[in-house]
Order: C-alpha cells, then sequence, then structure tokens
C-alpha cells in the first residue's frame, strides 16, 4: 500500500500587482499636482518679503547716512554702493542680483525723484509688485512712495 504523501502548498510570490502600483502612482501624481502650486505660492511670498526687507534696510541705511552727514550719497550706477556707504550696509546684497530679479540702484535726482532706491530690469509681474506696493504703500504702483517709474525700475522713494 503506498500512502500518497500530501503536496506542499502552492507558492505565492510576495509582489505588487500592476494594479497596485497603478494606484500608487496616481495617489503620488494626486500629491504632487497639490503640493507643487502650494509651494510656488510659499516661493512667491518668500520673494516678496526678502524684497520688502531689503528695500526697508536699505531705506534706514539711506536715511541713516543723509541724518550723519546732512545729505544723501551722490548717485551711483546699478549695483554700485554710493560712496560713503558703509558700516551696517548689505553690500554683497546691494552689489547681488534682487529678489525681483533685477539688480539695485540708488538714484539721486532722477527724474521727479530727489532720492530713491531702485531695482532696475525686474522680472517680476506686475502683480507681485501690486502685492509689495499695498505692503510698503498704498498699492498703487502709479502714485505713492513705491512706484513703477517705467517698464523696467521701480523706485522706494525716500524724498521726492
Amino acid at each position: 500500500m503506498k500512502t500518497s504523501s500530501p503536496q506542499p502548498p502552492p507558492r505565492h510570490c510576495a509582489a505588487f500587482t500592476l494594479v497596485e502600483i497603478m494606484i500608487v502612482v496616481v495617489i503620488i501624481g494626486l500629491l504632487a499636482t497639490m503640493a507643487i502650486p502650494a509651494f510656488q505660492r510659499v516661493q512667491l511670498a518668500s520673494r516678496t518679503n526678502r524684497a520688502i526687507n531689503d528695500f526697508r534696510v536699505f531705506s534706514q541705511a539711506f536715511e541713516t547716512y543723509a541724518t550723519q552727514n546732512g545729505g544723501w550719497p551722490p548717485n551711483a550706477g546699478t549695483g554700485v554702493v554710493p560712496t560713503g556707504m558703509s558700516g551696517d550696509f548689505k553690500t554683497s546684497v546691494w552689489q547681488g542680483k534682487t529678489s525681483l530679479g533685477g539688480r539695485w540702484n540708488w538714484d539721486r535726482n532722477l527724474g521727479s525723484v530727489h532720492a530713491g532706491i531702485s531695482v532696475v530690469n525686474f522680472t517680476t509681474s506686475d502683480a507681485q509688485l501690486t502685492i509689495i506696493d499695498a505692503k510698503l504703500d498704498d498699492g498703487d504702483l502709479s502714485a505713492g512712495t513705491f512706484q513703477k517709474v517705467s517698464a523696467n525700475r521701480v523706485t522706494y522713494i525716500l524724498e521726492q
């Protein structure tokens, strides 16, 4: 009499099915779709806040200079630190590219502006400039202390 030995149970491979993998990919895609716009909003807010902070820091430095020296420093070229500006002045920031995409410029007696801090050749949108204007001034780029004075220049006016 021959006894039959029991057959071992069939082996199942521990692997993911194609459907499971596709579900995971779809979920990751949905999460990325929601995260990317939020990340872009945070980046825009960061650039906006940095520009506002830089305008405030630089305006304080120029006003301190004017108080100590009885007048504004002489005009300087784009990215050039005006003569006599030193101490707490953020030279490396002034000489570098701004968070708005352009370069810093000290304007003295430029048109109707007697003294102002400008960003020349900016690459940001008018919508972002309006947000900056609303936080610094009145939200109107054509009036007030923060103005878009030409197609490639915005100025924070210290004295008109």
